[in-house]
């Protein structure tokens, strides 16, 4: 008889950042770990999982991984979205670890086997003004990296999301309720290609650069900023646009050649199908965690790979070393792996989830442990008890509510 999943453990703690953990174990004592983390709805997917999820897995085949996620995506009538997709996604991930310790492979190889030798990725910089923002970079380019996403602050503008003037940045407030910023979309496109293109004449033209707008564009503003950082020749632009609205998608590429790239909040393939399929971009931004694991985003960077789309998952610090774990291996198999994204973790996240992937000259490389080759500290983790956390809410400077 096969053997079956016996418990379903969730634990919600924050070293440094909070986050989701699934932990499966198996009746013979196989276990695996999964990251569901949803940036300030940390108890709502933990809710998901202990309360609905978890007691439909007891007793099931731990290798029907494909099944599962059928099970739990089209077993409930009430279907998609982050919290639901993040809850499957922490179980399916979870379920290859299981089958990589148990084979004694790296889940790439279970995969199809690697298909590069490293994972290029890219880190952020930033900087509230010029100087500081260089600094950044400089250290960045120090690190080996060949890709840096640059953001910069706005004159006139208290706070800027993504931009910190310390040298360390968390989007997420620890407060009892999100703190509401001042955007003002103008000033931000009047500034941005400047900024660009002072990076770009100081780290030549060698190194690729990012940025991000953060959907808080019109269409019309969107192709505009495009049009005006074409001679900055950036690896691309990202998230010009409320990420829903894919028809402004097809305004802003008819306008311009700037490499256009979007979908960190979207969380199933029939998402971004259109946006793909129609080619309105050049990378799509799922988040292996966030898009149902690792079962569905391949099938997600598959679509994209048959129409010439690349696949360069979202790597924020509140996806878990678990969470960056699976979207390495992931990358290491996928031919249309363009880059990673990676703003690393706070050193006690480190020390909670003990890694065999590594960053260093720029790359990222998933090891050859068994499974996802990430371990669990407990005692470590739950020596830092959940804090919540917000992300930041924009308003218009006439206090209008705008796209964060």
């Amino acid at each position: 008889m096969a053997d079956r999943i016996e418990s379903v453990d969730v634990i919600v703690a924050s070293p440094g950042q909070n986050y989701v953990t699934v932990r499966i174990t198996t009746a013979d004592g196989v276990v695996g770990l999964g990251d569901a983390t949803v940036n300030g709805r940390e108890l709502a997917v933990a809710s998901c999982l202990r309360d609905h999820i978890a007691p439909t897995l007891i007793g099931r085949d731990p290798g029907a991984i494909e099944d599962t996620w059928q099970y739990l995506y089209r077993g409930a009538y009430w279907r998609r979205g982050p919290l639901t997709m993040a809850a499957i996604g922490g179980v399916d991930t979870a379920l290859w670890d299981i089958l990589g310790r148990r084979t004694g492979q790296p889940v790439h190889q279970l995969l199809g086997g690697r298909v590069r030798e490293h994972l290029t990725a890219y880190r952020h910089a930033f900087g509230w003004d010029l100087p500081s923002l260089l600094g950044q970079v400089d250290r960045r380019l120090a690190e080996g990296c060949t890709h840096v996403r640059v953001q910069s602050g706005v004159p006139g503008l208290d706070t800027v999301y993504g931009v910190s003037r310390e040298t360390v940045y968390e989007p997420a407030g620890r407060a009892a309720r999100p703190v509401e910023e001042r955007w003002d979309a103008e000033r931000y496109i009047a500034t941005v290609p400047g900024v660009l293109g002072a990076v770009r004449e100081h780290v030549g033209d060698g190194i690729g650069l990012l940025h991000d707008a953060h959907h808080r564009l019109t269409p019309n503003q969107a192709a505009r900023l495009a049009r005006a950082v074409e001679p900055v020749g950036l690896y691309w632009l990202e998230d010009v646009t409320p990420a829903e609205d894919q028809e402004a998608l097809a305004l802003v590429r008819s306008h311009t050649t700037t490499p256009l790239a979007i979908g960190e909040v979207f969380n199933t393939v029939w998402d971004c199908q259109r946006i793909i399929e129609e080619r309105l971009t050049d990378y799509i931004r799922c988040a292996v965690v966030h898009a149902g694991g690792i079962s569905h985003a391949r099938k997600i960077f598959a679509l994209a790979e048959i129409h010439g789309v690349g696949a360069a998952p979202h790597g924020p610090s509140d996806i878990s070393p678990i969470g960056l774990a699976a979207s390495i291996h992931l990358g290491m198999a996928t031919h249309n792996a363009a880059i990673q994204e990676y703003m690393g973790h706070p050193e006690p996240a480190h020390e909670a989830f003990p890694h065999a992937w590594t960053f260093s000259d720029g790359h990222l490389d998933p090891g050859d442990a068994p499974g996802l080759g990430v371990e669990l500290d407990e005692k470590v983790l739950l020596a830092h008890p959940y804090d919540a956390a917000h992300l930041p809410v924009a308003r218009a400077l006439d206090g209008t509510l705008t796209d964060w």
